[in-house]
């Protein structure tokens, strides 16, 4: 399926971003913009029953990442420099990274490891059944996001299609690279719901960075704009320092 997608920049550096469940592109917004001024064309996509992608007749990981990599094909001469996925993004770019090849990649409070069990299934149900999200609930439940990010997020929510829900049925799909075949970044939420200590140990043995940020929810570069950026920018000044030499725009 060809996604909707939003390519922001003309940087000589490409960064493709996939966001997670219930949301769309427009949640990248800070990260886009300090993307784009530290030099990237930023692609970022709509998953197929969020935002203005179309819906599917079945969702999964696999289907999610094969949509990716079939949507990025004619908009790509070259692989990405930089390819970052958020939540259920996280798990998808993990998958697409194996055929689209990357030079870098970052995952945010990425699916590695959902909860499994009576847990689990609790834990999906609360998605699937949850009403409407008003503004109200979004600024209760999210003190430190801007009024921007607030109708964002209650914009995607309206476009999402709850079967999407679906897709997240297979827990033992969820899981982190078996191999960190290229520099790989995890920022983690302080107290990630996604990411067991013991995932991430795994994940510190096959050589990716792991930082988790204080103060920082779920959706971290909302939570800690401030931080989040300088994590990403320290890291990326590392793996693509041609680029980063100049710094942002």
């Amino acid at each position: 399926m060809r996604l909707a997608v939003r390519i922001d920049g003309d940087g000589p550096r490409t960064a493709v971003l996939v966001h997670g469940i219930m949301s769309d592109s427009s949640v990248w917004s800070g990260v886009r913009e300090d993307l784009q001024a530290r030099g990237f064309r930023v692609v970022a996509v709509d998953l197929a029953g969020h935002g203005a992608s179309p819906r599917a007749r079945r969702y999964s990981p696999q289907a999610w990442a094969d949509d990716v990599v079939e949507t990025l094909a004619p908009l790509l001469d070259a692989p990405p420099d930089l390819v970052m996925g958020h939540s259920l993004g996280g798990l998808v770019a993990s998958i697409a990274a194996e055929r689209i090849a990357p030079r870098a990649v970052i995952y945010v409070d990425p699916a590695f490891d959902f909860p499994k069990g009576i847990a689990g299934a609790l834990f999906k149900l609360s998605f699937a059944v949850m009403p409407p999200l008003r503004r109200p609930d979004l600024r209760r439940l999210n003190p430190k996001w801007s009024a921007r990010d607030i109708d964002a997020e209650f914009a995607a929510h309206r476009r999402w299609h709850r079967r999407t829900m679906l897709g997240l049925v297979r827990s033992r799909l969820f899981v982190p690279p078996l191999r960190a075949d290229v520099p790989s970044l995890v920022i983690l939420a302080e107290r990630s719901l996604l990411v067991t200590r013991s995932a991430a140990l795994r994940m510190l043995r096959i050589g990716m960075r792991v930082v988790r940020v204080p103060g920082a929810g779920h959706t971290v570069w909302r939570d800690e704009p401030e931080r989040f950026a300088a994590i990403v920018g320290r890291w990326l000044a590392r793996q693509l320092p041609q680029l980063e030499a100049a710094g942002p725009r």
